[in-house]
Formats: C-alpha cells, structure tokens, sequence
C-alpha cells in the first residue's frame, strides 16, 4: 500500500505518546514492505523538508498560523491536494486541523481516508469548546472518514452518541511488552531509598499535575518524592507552585525524559499517578503497566476499562480521592505487587503493539480493496 499518514506531530521532532504512536506505527508498516509517508507541520525551519528515515519519508511544512494552539498549514493542504497518488490516507487526532483538511481532501478525491481517534477532548482548552467542536465540525471531520479507529469500546459508544455515523473499527492501542518490562537496569534519576512517585506526561493543565502535587501534601503517613517526567508551558509555575506548598524537596522535574530511558524509569517507579481530566487510553498507563506500575488516575471510562485492578482511580481534580488512592499503594508493597502482576498480565494479553500494527494495516488493506472494487 502507498500510505499517507497525516499527523500533526511525529517522535522524534516532538516527545509524546501521539507522536510515538505515529513513528511506530509508520515505522513497522515500512518494514512490513509499504510505502508510507507522513505528511506534519512543523515549527522548526531547521529540520528538512523532505526526510527519510526508519523506513519511511517525513514531508514537513512549516505553520502558516497559529490559531489557539492548533497549527494551520498552507503547504498541508496543498499536499492533500495529491491525495490521489495514495492507497489510502491515515490521519491522526480529529482534534487537529490537518485533520479536518483530510477530511476535506476526502470530499474531492476517491482515496479512502482513515481517522484514529487518540482521544476525544483536548487537553488544551475547556472541555465546552470541545463539546460544541465535536457536535459540529468534529462530528462532520469523523463522518467523512470511511472507517474511524478507537482504542476501546467505550470510546466507540461516546462517538456513537455523538452521531458519528462512519464505520467505527476498535483496535485497542498497544506498546511494546519487550521493552518495558519489570525485569531489567533502573533509573539514576530516581532515588533509590525514597517511595517514587511518577508523573509522565506534558506539564499542561489538562494533565492537572497540580493535582498531584496537591495530593503530596495531604498525604498523612508517608514522604514519598513526586518526580515529573515531561516539560510544558506550566513547568515555571508548576515549580512556582510546589515552593509554596513547602514541597520542593519532595517534587523533582525531570524534564524531557528520553523515550529510550523510560522503561528504566518506570522500573524506578513506586506507582504512576495521572489526574488528567481527559484522555484516550495513554501510552503511559499501558507502560507503567507493563513495567509492574501500579497506577493512579482520574476515573476516565477508557481508562478505567483497560485498568481494572492493576490500579485505582478518583474523580478528576478531587485531591483527597488521589491522596487516598497513593497513600494505599505506598504504604502497602504486597497490594503494590499484586497490582503490578495485574497490569503485566492484562497489557501483554490486550495491548500488544504488535497486534496494534496488525489489525490497523489489515483494515486499512481492506478499505483499498474495496475502494478499488467501486472504482
């Protein structure tokens, strides 16, 4: 297949699970004997144009404007002008305004398109925005695509409600239960003697790391350290933040970590907390749990349907829920094991990533076949 994966991001030009999932993704569909090409935007002039690598070809074009965070190019939508020359076209994110130009192409081109849906709010603006985008050109983006992928059935169920009317194909969201793995080197960045806390994720609002480092403080019988893993807009703030509450001895950012260090990192790691107030089914749950993690998020249907006992959840932004949550963990190693054997079993049994690029190159297979028999 000539595949073209539209994508406002890609690892390794920007870090983040969207971004990886993009690379991989393309990366193992090349080595499987496609022809994939992913079409970006990019903010970085530096970085060439035209680039191969892993297997695949990267085209960049840079912003034309940039409006609320969403980056609009020109040379995009130009490049979808030539959606003819693909099989079939992969976008990423409905949330993205490449996207919508994908879709768009779609109304003037015989190629199929396909949509992943990575999750279905932004974790960017207030969820209000987001439910009038999804019940106008969201839902219209989505009922352009020939088929829609999702990670979860819960998800497939919201985009129902929503009037999504496309065909809606659930391929659950995998990672690679080779790499991150409970056995193996642990990180230099953690403290060994302390009980770890991690935090893995951009330092953005709609991550509520906030919440975490609230949730520190209320803690009423342990001393564990928050360590972040990731860099944002909020990080100033966020460090701002913790000096005040009398925690910055107890709250370590570590910045960018690299992807290839994770699974060190998440070895380290007493337990994972994620308070965001939306997600899809993120990368980093499934790591941690692969890694024997335990984890502690925001009661997210998605996300509670892949957790199940490998973790426990709280409402979004309720502090007290989450300090309850993490004080059980950290106080208690045998419920921490029995969590972490949990998580391993249900991520190598359910979210393989090899079985993630599997089923999604087999349908996308299956809609240029039958694109080509109405031709």
């Amino acid at each position: 297949m000539r595949i073209l994966r539209v994508a406002q991001t890609i690892y390794p030009d920007v870090k983040g699970g969207g971004a990886y999932h993009v690379h991989a993704l393309s990366r193992d569909q090349a080595a499987m004997g496609h022809d994939v090409t992913v079409l970006t935007v990019d903010t970085d002039r530096t970085r060439p144009h035209v680039e191969s690598r892993s297997g695949y070809t990267v085209v960049r074009y840079p912003t034309t404007v940039d409006a609320l965070g969403n980056d609009v190019s020109i040379g995009v939508a130009q490049h979808l002008s030539t959606a003819d020359r693909f099989d079939v076209v992969h976008a990423h994110s409905h949330l993205y305004f490449s996207t919508n130009l994908a879709a768009l192409a779609r109304c003037l081109t015989e190629t199929p398109l396909a949509i992943t849906n990575h999750g279905l709010y932004s974790q960017n603006a207030p969820e209000w925005v987001f439910d009038r985008y999804l019940r106008t050109i969201g839902r219209w983006t989505f009922n352009r695509a020939d088929v829609v992928f999702c990670y979860t059935d819960v998800e497939r169920a919201r985009l129902e409600s929503l009037g999504v009317e496309s065909e809606i194909a659930v391929v659950a969201n995998g990672i690679d239960t080779t790499k991150f793995t409970p056995e193996g080197p642990t990180s230099d960045l953690v403290d060994p003697e302390s009980d770890a806390i991690l935090f893995v994720g951009r330092v953005v609002e709609g991550k509520r790391p906030s919440v975490a480092i609230d949730a520190l403080s209320r803690l009423n019988t342990t001393e564990p350290i928050l360590y972040i893993a990731g860099d944002g807009p909020m990080r100033e703030e966020l460090c701002e933040y913790a000096d005040r509450k009398g925690l910055s001895d107890r709250v370590v950012f570590l910045g960018q970590v690299a992807y290839e260090e994770m699974p060190e990192l998440y070895r380290s790691g007493d337990l994972l907390v994620l308070p965001s107030r939306a997600e899809g089914v993120p990368r980093t749950v499934l790591e941690a749990m692969a890694s024997e993690t335990p984890v502690v998020c925001s009661a997210l249907d998605q996300v509670q349907s892949v957790l199940g006992e490998a973790g426990t959840t709280a409402p979004v932004d309720d502090v007290d829920g989450f300090a309850r949550a993490i004080e059980a963990y950290v106080s208690d190693p045998e419920r921490r094991a029995s969590a972490g054997r949990v998580g391993r079993e249900r991520v190598s049994e359910n979210h393989d990533w090899r079985e993630t690029v599997r089923s999604t190159t087999d349908e996308l297979e299956r809609l240029v076949d039958r694109s080509i028999g109405h031709r």
